[in-house]
């Protein structure tokens, strides 16, 4: 990642350089997500699970099917 980092602030490309400043700001959130074995990957499976059953339903039905549906999957 340093020689990465080292290589894009030699470039001009202004983009790469936002996104090598904002990796440099959090680069032990950076470091800890790439290296350590734990991830959120459950807890989104079940939000996008929820937004896409909400969006199958917009507009057909209240809160109590949606409670429905979201219980009984």
């Amino acid at each position: 990642m340093p020689h990465w980092l080292a290589a894009v602030r030699q470039d001009d490309l202004p983009s790469l350089h936002t996104l090598a400043a904002g990796l440099e700001r959090d680069r032990d959130a950076v470091i800890a997500g790439l290296t350590l074995p734990w991830n959120s990957g459950v807890v989104e499976g079940h939000v996008n699970r929820i937004k896409m059953l909400k969006r199958q339903m917009f507009g057909r039905a209240g809160f109590r099917l949606l409670r429905k549906r979201v219980l009984l999957a």
